[in-house]
């Protein structure tokens, strides 16, 4: 080619995969243009106010800092010259529907004492699994979550250190191999959840969560996620980047087997080289590129997969606080394997719950007004190729037996005090970010749809395509995303090199 400068490449969504691989190419020097559908940025991580409350919609635990500050680092910034990031204590507080409650974090002094008090015999378990969490990091983060697996070949070559870790076994598998107690194996298998997976079926891959969180610590901007986004969408445009909103792509424009450029809902033609697709990979396949008969195959290929669960989220904001709740926490139901088969395998809803409640004005006041608190709380619910329910109707109803729950087990007085309400359901999912079934996290991630079996980070039929996001290596969560857009951006420099 004759000049990086000249080559341009469209964005489908601004989500952290969409930045991560925009900020990678302008860097690179080349001519950068995002598209995104909303009027905002984040895909996921959108933001809504009302009434002086702000509320992150989607992604609020920022860990692995570091692939962050790699993207500021490219042009000698620094993450802190976009956004303030601040340490959280405890990472979360897990609680109980039998009063039992644990405070997480890597504050070993404050950690172990737990551990000995609820369960003296897996002091020395949890050492072993901490140890062994770390190789699955060293191998599963540090080497490969930024390598594109294009071919069996790349996968065959680092199969037998999997194996020798056991990434065919569950994660709770692997975790109760190491710990006896029931409720300290819940506490250090939930994380595969954060990522979309079972912890019953997701491969023990997954627990090098445990160690990254560890290693690195949990994160939240001040002023939101939402904050985080905007800095790197202003770090993006003091590169010469260029966003625009409400700009849904209704296709994607190839001749002769090569991208030549993308076509909005508006009609409006950008001409490009290549296009990085960070939209749900189905919906990509299925519907921008339906008049391509070479990528048809891969469209039925990602239908017959299998996909992640759904949630069921509630943002609320309350004038006055509660005492029980730390910034960030896992609130388990009375059942756990039982619970997540209904959500999982059995596509039913049921009675009982396990949840998230995201509390962010306690470490950030200003998201709420003063003597308030701004709240979400999310319940993982089956996907809409499992559960056929209306949420229309269904919602509201639902929304309320989540909220007598909190406030019968944890937040006296809660309903008489909520200010602001709004509900975002599996069909919003479908509707607002084109998530095929309704998914959060696209793509479940058991090892049978991991590395050289998700779909890759570049087509192999249609020249001058690619992805980035939670649909494709390494899977969903920040780091994840973020990786992939390092993986991404690397084919597409290569390519075009």
């Amino acid at each position: 080619m004759n000049s990086k400068k000249s080559k341009k490449v469209a964005i489908i969504g601004s989500g952290f995969g969409g930045l991560a691989t925009a900020i990678r190419l302008q860097a690179a020097g080349f001519q950068v243009k995002i598209f995104e559908k909303r009027d905002l940025p984040g895909g996921r991580a959108y933001v809504y106010k009302d009434k002086g409350f702000t509320f992150d919609a989607g992604p609020t635990v920022i860990t692995a800092p570091e692939c962050l500050e790699e993207l500021f680092a490219l042009k000698n910034k620094k993450m802190s010259d976009y956004v303030q990031m601040i340490p959280v204590f405890p990472f979360y507080r897990l609680l109980w529907d039998d009063g039992y409650i644990f405070d997480y974090s890597n504050e070993d002094e404050k950690l172990f004492p737990q551990i000995q008090k609820k369960s003296p015999e897996d002091v020395a378990g949890y050492k072993k699994f901490l140890k062994y969490s770390q190789e699955v990091f060293n191998e599963g983060y540090t080497k490969l979550a930024h390598v594109p697996f294009l071919n069996i070949w790349s996968m065959v070559k680092v199969s037998p250190q999997l194996l020798r870790l056991g990434a065919y076994k569950s994660v709770f598998k692997t975790v109760a191999s190491f710990i006896k107690d029931p409720h300290l194996r819940q506490a250090f298998s939930f994380h595969s959840l954060l990522v979309g997976g079972n912890p019953f079926q997701s491969s023990s891959i997954y627990t090098l969560i445990h160690y990254l969180e560890r290693n690195w610590g949990v994160f939240f901007p001040k002023g939101g996620t939402g904050a985080l986004v905007q800095g790197l969408v202003r770090y993006f445009q003091d590169l010469g980047g260029e966003i625009v909103y409400q700009s849904e792509i209704e296709e994607i424009i190839s001749a002769d087997g090569a991208i030549t450029g993308v076509k909005t809902r508006q009609q409006q033609i950008w001409h490009c080289d290549a296009v990085v697709s960070n939209g749900d990979v189905f919906h990509t396949y299925n519907d921008l590129l339906k008049n391509n008969k070479a990528t048809r195959a891969s469209s039925r290929r990602l239908e017959k997969m299998k996909y992640s669960m759904s949630l069921f989220l509630i943002y609320f904001g309350t004038s006055k606080k509660f005492e029980k709740i730390s910034h960030h926490n896992v609130i388990f139901g009375p059942r756990y394997k039982g619970l997540l088969e209904d959500i999982f395998v059995n596509g039913t809803l049921p009675d009982d719950f396990s949840l998230y409640l995201h509390a962010p004005s306690l470490t950030d006041p200003d998201l709420a007004p003063p003597g308030c608190e701004s709240f979400y709380v999310l319940a993982p619910v089956a996907h809409l190729g499992k559960l056929k329910v209306n949420w229309k109707s269904e919602g509201p109803i639902y929304a309320k037996k989540i909220l007598n729950y909190l406030e019968e087990k944890y937040m006296p007085g809660l309903q008489g005090s909520i200010v602001t309400q709004r509900i975002f359901t599996p069909e919003d999912f479908k509707s607002e970010l084109n998530a095929h079934l309704g998914a959060a996290f696209s793509l479940e991630p058991v090892l049978t749809q991991s590395a050289y079996f998700r779909q890759h980070n570049k087509d192999s039929k249609l020249k001058g395509l690619y992805f980035a996001g939670a649909g494709t290596h390494p899977g969903a969560g920040v780091p994840g995303v973020v990786n992939s857009g390092k993986a991404t951006a690397g084919l597409v420099i290569q390519d075009f090199r």
